[in-house]
């Protein structure tokens, strides 16, 4: 029997913003903004009660804030993590490879007591450096496609499923993160737990759906702090965000085709996707 992933926990009737969560992400740059309106956009759509978008260039404001309304901003990324006013926080989509980068997930890293997901660019970044890693103990969940994985294992991924799934827990290990190996049937896997995901077509093969995965994660995981459940831990919101994922691509492609697909489109069907 195949095993879907449970949904969040319901929110109470009295539950305000934070109970919702509160999320931060430290994604987009001048030259990438889109990847900070995608992330943001999904996490509202994914039930995030307020969502930060912490901003490394000025730029950044304005165009998101025209999309994602919603939305608050901060500008220096590393005091808005230091804060810890959230729940949970996203670093790398659009983020860069420069120093600036660099220094904003060695800080996100460090905050050990905060549920991180790290994907993109931070995901090369931590190849590059995986001491940076070291002192991390909080939920840490990674979003590698085959490219970064076969940075982060230092050698290409087999590509059938069994090298996939000994792929993903070998990072999972390595790193002590559950883990979402992203492409045909997802491997989720905390090293322990497997799930490979059965939702997801080709359509979704386009710029920025990784974006709004990573959204839909974040706010998944704010819940494990603000819902605290045995049934719901950073595996199973793993596990949730990338089978809604998925759900939102396949019901996207029933009804616009999945070669007119874009990124965009899956955020629109978040809501669908998420009623069940």
């Amino acid at each position: 029997m195949t095993w879907t992933p449970p949904a969040p926990p319901e929110l109470p009737l009295d539950a305000h913003k934070g109970t919702a969560g509160r999320v931060l992400l430290a994604c987009g740059s001048a030259w990438m903004p889109g990847a900070a309106i995608l992330a943001a956009r999904a996490a509202q759509r994914a039930g995030a009660g307020l969502v930060r978008v912490g901003c490394r260039d000025p730029e950044l404001v304005a165009i998101v804030a025209g999309a994602a309304p919603e939305a608050v901003f901060e500008m220096g990324v590393a005091v808005a993590i230091d804060s810890g006013d959230h729940h949970a926080a996203l670093v790398g989509p659009g983020l860069g490879l420069d120093a600036v980068a660099r220094g904003i997930v060695e800080c996100a890293l460090a905050r050990a007591d905060v549920p991180l997901v790290l994907d993109a660019d931070a995901l090369t970044i931590l190849a590059r450096e995986p001491r940076l890693a070291e002192r991390r103990r909080g939920a840490l969940v990674l979003t590698p496609h085959p490219g970064e994985a076969a940075r982060l294992l230092g050698h290409e991924a087999a590509p059938d499923p069994a090298g996939r799934l000994a792929a993903a827990r070998t990072i999972a290990s390595r790193f002590g993160a559950v883990v979402c190996l992203k492409g045909r049937a997802t491997v989720v896997t905390d090293g322990e737990r497997d799930y490979v995901n059965d939702t997801g077509n080709p359509g979704m093969a386009t710029a920025g759906a990784g974006d709004v995965l990573a959204g839909v994660l974040v706010a998944y995981l704010g819940a494990t702090v603000t819902l605290p459940s045995p049934g719901w831990t950073a595996f199973e919101a793993a596990a949730r965000a990338v089978w809604i994922h998925g759900r939102a691509g396949d019901l996207a492609a029933a009804e616009l085709g999945a070669r007119a697909l874009i990124a965009s489109d899956l955020v629109e069907f978040l809501p669908r996707a998420q009623r069940g």
